[in-house]
């Protein structure tokens, strides 16, 4: 594997040094959750926001002044394999198109997802692998056989 960075959203997210994040959910309703997102002294990065149960499931993150950074829809087909769509800021054009995310094994309890950058998703292997679980509150991003990411999520 490379050691290069991969900007995926966009270079004002990346940066040379490992960076402690914590991931707060906060419960607005019973089908709707918002996902904060702060450094390690407590600095708002960016929100996530979406309702559970309507029949679009969107989410849109947000940077800090509230401005949108990647809309993720899912992706209304027949499939075992819930896909998302990635696009930049709110749009859904192809031109926008940042990556595709699905389930590994739509059978699996635990989440395992896999991240297809770009339009590679056909041509290529997967470009990140996502492990973990609401239930112990820790996910993984994977890139090759290296542990890039680790999440800890907080109540």
């Amino acid at each position: 594997m490379e050691d290069q960075m991969v900007t995926v959203v966009g270079e004002r997210f990346c940066v040379p040094y490992t960076m402690e994040l914590v991931v707060k959910r906060k419960l607005q309703s019973f089908s709707k959750s918002l996902y904060e997102a702060f450094d390690a002294t407590g600095n708002f990065l960016l929100q996530v926001d979406g309702g559970v149960w309507k029949f679009q499931k969107k989410r849109v993150m947000k940077d800090p002044a509230g401005l949108p950074v990647a809309t993720l829809r899912e992706k209304q087909a027949l499939s075992w394999k819930h896909q998302w769509m990635i696009h930049q800021g709110e749009s859904s054009e192809r031109n926008h198109f940042l990556c595709t995310v699905q389930k590994s094994n739509a059978l699996r309890i635990k989440n395992n997802l896999d991240v297809f950058l770009g339009n590679r998703y056909k041509d290529h292997g997967r470009d990140f692998h996502v492990t973990g679980s609401f239930s112990s509150l820790s996910f993984k991003v994977i890139r090759a056989n290296t542990v890039i990411a680790e999440v800890l999520l907080t109540g």
